[in-house]
């Protein structure tokens, strides 16, 4: 493809002034243009790679552990899937039994298919294990939460679905 002639002469005083440069500073004119395409080269395709190489071992460890919790997840789930079914009596007296343990902090209620279990400063870990052995062994389903969190722990309602309700 040949050069348009607006292009040549665009570089034609470029090509005047390189033809008057001392061979001297024509090698330094070259040695400075490679040396800025040597830094572009760098910034461009060299430094992110090395950035990713670096990178990369904590976002796969990172990575790998959200895999294995989606993992017991799905195992918990075919577990729960294949379970014998559960009558209401059964799920309701699981979730007494795990109100029970709250002592004076939790209060259940029962209002036809659902319960509503009434929370007043309820530890993190307390309620993790009520949460649990209500999905677990109430089979029990959470459906709806209004808590507010304080110093003292958790307050507010839970409220889930028992036997066949959604």
């Amino acid at each position: 493809m040949k050069p348009s002639p607006k292009a040549l002469a665009a570089l034609a005083p470029l090509q005047a002034k390189w033809a008057a440069l001392a061979p001297r500073e024509k090698r330094l004119v070259v040695l400075a243009g490679a040396a800025v395409g040597l830094f572009l080269v760098w910034l461009l395709a060299v430094r992110p790679a090395l950035r990713t190489l670096a990178t990369a071992p904590v976002q796969r460890a990172a990575l790998d552990l959200q895999w294995q919790a989606m993992q017991k997840r799905a195992a918990e789930a075919a577990e729960l899937r294949g379970a014998t079914p559960m009558s209401s009596e059964q799920s309701l007296a699981a979730l007494k039994a795990a109100t029970d343990r709250l002592g004076e902090k939790g209060r259940m209620s029962v209002q036809g298919d659902r319960v509503v279990l009434s929370l007043t400063n309820v530890g993190t870990s307390e309620l993790r294990d009520w949460l649990a052995e209500a999905r677990s062994g109430a089979r029990a389903r959470p459906v709806e939460a209004t808590l507010s969190r304080a110093a003292q722990g958790y307050s507010g309602t839970l409220i889930v679905a028992v036997g066949g309700a959604l």
